[in-house]
């Protein structure tokens, strides 16, 4: 399958089942667009007509432009079928029982009172409740037994709040630490926050012994204010971006992120991003708020064209940022187009309710935190392991080729199908699709790849190479299609087998 758009004045075309991504002129773009369904002379005729009052235009050089795409056809790089399909109920058997993660629910409370909270405060539609050592202990204790040869495993600290009970936090990361030497594991520590109980302790302790801190941001004080707010109602972002500012420093700029989210009240969230970069931040994320139909924050249909529109001018601005030195990372824009994550990963998905799962205050198992607190989706506990065999099969068999609505998707092999809370809660099944999300994802993509496009081509001075495949450039070339990995546990595979 081939996908071709036009993005900030690059002409670009993704063969997506090689992962090869090319840069060309225009007369090279819509001569492949016409070649799978055309004969040379149909070409040829249809290239003259449009581009024949270009004296740079000849029959002969189109002819060469298309004996470099069936080239780039026979190489794998343009046109290359999908062999995938009979590979997608395979992998994820290499490695049945096998857990990578837990995200530990330490706390099922919250000192805020976010509107568009997906978890109800914190509370997931139950009890409020903290996480005691003892459950803790034994959720390290069950990921151990259960993650086969993998030696690196990761544990999220969520809520909630999970600054409320960062004791407990404390006391399990000491316990898996102490359980490393002796079963030859390697934790990997995760704490979101929206940061107002951190202070020096909580600092001192993450850059010891936490690899990521996620912090909560949703931008502009007038944006942030208006939903993320104490019981009182009085916003959160004066007590908390000095403290985001400190820890970030206290980091390195390093290892942390700023996790927004924006609604229908802002869909002008660029601004928001670029306030967050203005205010030093580089390692930035803005999610789309995913409610309820006819919640006044809801994103609409007419909101769409709109945002598709601030992901470009986001691309934009970060190229030019870039090139003065300020740049920034957003995470959606975060891909790797030269080596992975491998073909596993793009079939698979995310792993959730087989190799990844949340652990409530009780220890109950459930597919992922999106999940918690509906009982259909209970999975099990961490004494007694996985017992509800039927769900956590449908989460087995749930990747890109499982989901009808992805066949013909040319980004399937980047969201691997995409995230099944959003599919469940959109359409009632984990094998549905989330389609607002999934048109937000495409263009997101498109941004992602034009980036890539962008800074590889810095300095190349444009000449034409190959008749029109005007800077003939494939990023991919191949990362796809390298399936024969068996059954590799090594650590530093992006597989996360």
């Amino acid at each position: 399958m081939v996908h071709q758009y036009k993005l900030n004045n690059y002409n670009i075309v993704l063969d997506t089942c090689s992962g090869s991504v090319h840069s060309v002129d225009d007369v090279a773009y819509d001569i492949i667009a016409m070649y799978p369904d055309h004969d040379e002379q149909e070409i040829v005729n249809a290239m003259m007509e449009k581009y024949g009052d270009r004296p740079d235009v000849t029959p002969e050089d189109i002819r060469f432009c298309i004996e470099d795409i069936t080239t780039l056809k026979n190489n794998h790089k343009l046109f290359t079928p999908d062999t995938y399909e009979p590979l997608a109920g395979e992998f994820k058997k290499r490695n049945i029982g096998v857990i990578k993660a837990l995200c530990l629910h330490v706390s099922h409370t919250c000192n805020l009172n976010c509107e568009y909270c997906f978890a109800s405060q914190g509370k997931y539609h139950g009890e409020r409740a903290l996480m005691s050592f003892e459950v803790g202990k034994r959720a390290i204790d069950f990921l151990i037994e259960n993650s086969g040869t993998r030696r690196n495993l990761e544990v999220d600290f969520f809520g909630g709040e999970p600054l409320l009970n960062w004791d407990v936090c404390k006391q399990v990361v000491a316990y898996a630490r102490s359980k490393e030497k002796e079963t030859g594991k390697h934790f990997r520590f995760t704490v979101t926050t929206n940061g107002m109980l951190i202070d020096d302790d909580m600092i001192d302790f993450c850059n010891k012994e936490i690899s990521n801190v996620v912090l909560s941001l949703d931008g502009r004080k007038e944006v942030h204010d208006r939903t993320r707010v104490d019981y009182k109602g009085n916003g959160s972002y004066d007590q908390i971006v000095p403290k985001f500012q400190k820890i970030v420093k206290a980091r390195g700029g390093k290892n942390y992120y700023m996790r927004g989210t924006f609604t229908h009240a802002n869909t002008d969230f660029t601004k928001d991003i670029f306030h967050m970069a203005d205010l030093g931040f580089t390692e930035l994320s803005m999610e789309p708020v995913v409610s309820k139909p006819g919640d006044p924050l809801a994103l609409t249909e007419e909101d769409l064209p709109i945002l598709k529109e601030q992901y470009e001018l986001l691309a934009k601005e970060m190229l030019k940022r870039d090139r003065e030195g300020k740049g920034f990372t957003f995470y959606h824009y975060m891909i790797d187009l030269k080596s992975g994550p491998c073909i596993y990963k793009r079939i698979s998905g995310c792993g959730s309710g087989t190799e990844y799962m949340a652990v409530t205050p009780w220890g109950d198992l459930y597919p992922c935190h999106q999940f918690v607190g509906e009982e259909k989706f209970k999975l099990g506990n961490i004494y007694e392991g996985v017992t509800n065999h039927e769900i956590q099969e449908d989460f087995r068999c749930c990747n890109a080729y499982a989901r009808p609505d992805c066949q013909d998707c040319w980004a399937k092999l980047y969201c691997s199908g995409g995230c099944a809370a959003n599919a469940y809660h959109a359409t009632g099944s984990v094998k549905g699709i989330y389609e607002y999300g999934c048109e937000l994802f495409r263009k997101r993509m498109e941004c992602a790849i034009m980036l890539q496009v962008a800074e590889d081509l810095e300095g190349i001075d444009g000449s034409v190479r190959h008749g029109y495949t005007s800077a003939n450039f494939s990023v991919g070339e191949g990362n796809l299609a390298d399936d024969d990995c068996g059954d590799c546990s090594s650590d530093d595979c992006t597989s996360g087998k």
